[in-house]
């Protein structure tokens, strides 16, 4: 199980917040509890799985046969977007299957923290879409869905993804920004590790209207290696090798190159108007959740 039970009560309480009104979201309060004949008729939005079908619009679908649901003024959903980086380099810290514990793998960690914001998303009635992304495209898609009957089946979901081969993240991207449907705020959960880059991916994801939230992954061996002397050193995802001889003066210059990235995704994501949370495994996944995410301005 991705998520302890205890946590669920704690999680039923947030809310997903975007900076700016979009096209599905009404401005103000993002939804209100009115319903009835009273609450003003807003635009229209294709039928997805969960729906309630009283508000399939039938003439609609006698004349176009496909099915469309009426929204109103104060009904209009959030679009949430979780793309998962799924590439080989993700699979790395202690073991995909472990449970909950100081130091977690970065993939179970990532599915963790898809998995409570999912089910935020799904208890406040937003519309909710999870990715993974491999080599250049869309691996696998749950959702569009919405409502808190899909919880269940967004957690087997999660369960069964695996992470494997290469992914290249601009290529990816800029798929789904074309692809991915609704602009709306997109969370993108990755270590960066992409030799093509990242930034015109996440660059095209904004310029589609997004809210983007970057997420980045790493493990604490990642950030402070416990490794020393003549090594060969080998790529999980591409099989190729260096060798390298790690002393002190290599360290300190590799802790330097870590945080001068990290300050390069950081000062890219700000010109953008993105947020950018570091992330490193051996923090508990819930205080991301439950703290970094309102601390940003993403959760409430």
């Amino acid at each position: 199980m991705l998520l302890n039970t205890d946590l669920l009560p704690r999680l039923e309480s947030l809310s997903l917040v975007v900076r700016r009104v979009r096209a599905g979201q009404t401005v103000g309060e993002r939804r209100s509890t009115r319903r009835g004949s009273s609450v003003e008729f807003a635009d229209y939005r294709d039928y997805t799985q969960g729906d309630d079908l009283r508000r399939v619009d039938w003439n609609i679908y006698a004349r176009l046969e496909r099915p469309y649901v009426k929204l109103f003024e104060e009904e209009e959903d959030l679009a949430v977007h979780l793309l998962l980086d799924g590439s080989a380099s993700m699979d790395w810290g202690g073991s995909s299957e472990q449970e909950d514990g100081a130091e977690q793998n970065k993939w179970r960690y990532a599915r963790q923290l898809a998995a409570a914001i999912g089910y935020v998303a799904l208890l406040s009635g937003d519309r909710l879409t999870i990715s993974t992304l491999r080599s250049s495209s869309i691996q696998a898609r749950f959702g569009p869905v919405r409502g808190q009957g899909h919880t269940l089946r967004m957690f087997e979901w999660l369960e069964m993804q695996a992470a494997h081969g290469a992914t290249d993240l601009n290529a990816a991207l800029r798929t789904y920004a074309i692809t991915g449907g609704r602009a709306g705020l997109v969370m993108v959960l990755s270590d960066l590790f992409s030799p093509s880059g990242y930034a015109d991916g996440l660059t095209a994801l904004a310029a589609h209207g997004h809210e983007v939230v970057v997420m980045h992954l790493l493990s604490s061996d990642e950030i402070s290696p416990p490794l020393g002397g003549d090594l060969r050193l080998l790529d999980v995802e591409t099989g190729d090798s260096q060798e390298v001889t790690i002393d002190g003066g290599m360290r300190t210059l590799y802790h330097r190159r870590v945080e001068a990235w990290r300050e390069e995704i950081r000062r890219l994501c700000r010109s953008r108007d993105m947020h950018y949370l570091p992330l490193v495994t051996d923090c508990p996944f819930d205080r991301v959740v439950l703290y970094d995410l309102r601390r940003a301005g993403v959760v409430r």
